[in-house]
């Protein structure tokens, strides 16, 4: 065996795996979370000036001073507290450098960390690479909530962090203020570090009963908890990977202990052009929420009509489907045979979520969507998915 044992379990990402079955089939593209379209073109342009002025070489390991500050400044908002961008905001590359700085930097061999299923699949293969030791909550079906006596059950004296992801990928659920209080009472009672992964922190589809609210924002939260963001989502420009961890010093020493050796530095000039990103303005995030409701209702709206069964997701922007009355009239069993079925005789890729599980069986029934793509992508899936029997 080539790969080291503690990576060996996981294989190749289901994402790219799935990616690969849709270009082989020439499938319309709804599984992996990119969209399809670019961002902002002032953002871009900033990041063509910032390549002409000469931002060509190593940034601060820590961040351009102008982005961090942008990070402090919006931060600050959403968690309630003054940020100090020098000591407190650390640039990544993406979240999902982030996230593997965070547990590299954090955990000890044998340390345990509470995560709830389905997980971003990076979560569960980080714990790995940081020789820790993964304990699952599930989020069950229709609402995605948690038993608050499984979550309770799953801190030991050896629990070390919770990582909490709201708005949730792949469900789309927003964690209730109740919630989060019950997960922040454990920590405090446990001495538990909390993790935020709040990505998807502006696409947010019903503020009025539904907001996004930071763990870091509860009383007793600010010192023991680390936000996670990223530009890609809010603004379409995920290839750029640029992300960053919030902590309060101690805990950025430990985010920082290890970023150091990961990349050292994120690319100069996009974190220029990402500065500029942050200081849109309102309307700017106004836009592109009510732009993503309108496609998750288009899409959401045709896949019931196909037999799908679906909650409106409050968040992200995935729809997490119940496809046991599609799979029952294709003749297919599982999500990973859905997914297949979809790609090979409708043209159409979505993402098994299995690959979030650990709990075997858990998940079969669903399949996940990205309706981040533009209205002519959905349209033409659309289309296909409307091929299957009725």
């Amino acid at each position: 065996m080539t790969v080291a044992a503690r990576l060996a379990p996981f294989g190749t990402s289901i994402f790219a795996e799935m990616s690969r079955l849709a270009a082989q089939h020439s499938a319309v593209n709804l599984s992996q979370g990119f969209p399809d379209f670019d961002g902002p073109e002032v953002v871009k342009r900033a990041a063509v000036d910032a390549i002409a002025a000469g931002f060509g070489q190593y940034a601060p390991t820590n961040g351009v001073p102008a982005l961090a500050r942008a990070v402090a400044d919006r931060s600050a908002s959403v968690i309630g507290r003054p940020i100090d961008p020098i000591a407190e905001v650390t640039i990544t590359a993406g979240c999902t450098e982030a996230i593997a700085a965070t547990l590299l930097g954090l955990l000890n061999p044998g340390d345990e960390v509470v995560l709830f299923e389905p997980f971003y699949d990076s979560y569960r293969a980080c714990v790995a690479l940081a020789g820790g030791q993964p304990r699952f909550v599930t989020l069950r079906a229709p609402d995605f909530s948690f038993d608050p006596a499984a979550l309770r059950a799953a801190f030991t004296p050896r629990t070390r962090a919770v990582l909490v992801n709201t708005p949730h990928n792949p469900t789309g659920r927003v964690f209730s203020r109740a919630e989060l209080q019950s997960i922040a009472d454990l920590c405090i009672a446990h001495s538990v570090i909390a993790i935020s992964d709040e990505v998807y922190e502006r696409l947010v589809y019903h503020p009025d009963r539904a907001p996004h609210l930071s763990i870091a924002s509860l009383p007793g939260m600010a010192e023991r908890t680390i936000v996670l963001s990223s530009l890609g989502k809010s603004f379409s420009l995920t290839g750029w990977k640029i992300g960053w961890a919030v902590a309060p010093p101690d805990l950025s020493r430990a985010v920082r202990a290890a970023h150091q050796f990961l990349t050292f530095a994120v690319n100069t000039p996009m974190q220029h052009a990402a500065a500029l990103a942050l200081a849109s303005p309102p309307s700017y995030y106004d836009s592109l929420v009510a732009d993503y409701r309108h496609k998750r209702d288009r899409l959401a709206g045709a896949l019931r009509a196909l037999g799908f069964d679906l909650q409106d997701p409050e968040g992200s922007y995935f729809l997490y489907a119940d496809h046991t009355a599609v799979s029952r009239r294709l003749g297919v069993t599982g999500d990973v045979a859905l997914c297949r079925a979809l790609i090979e005789r409708f043209g159409v890729a979505a993402i098994p979520p299995t690959a979030f599980y650990a709990t075997p069986g858990e998940g079969e029934r669903f399949v996940r969507f990205a309706f981040c793509k533009k209205n002519e992508t959905l349209d033409a899936a659309i289309e296909r998915l409307n091929r299957i029997d009725p």
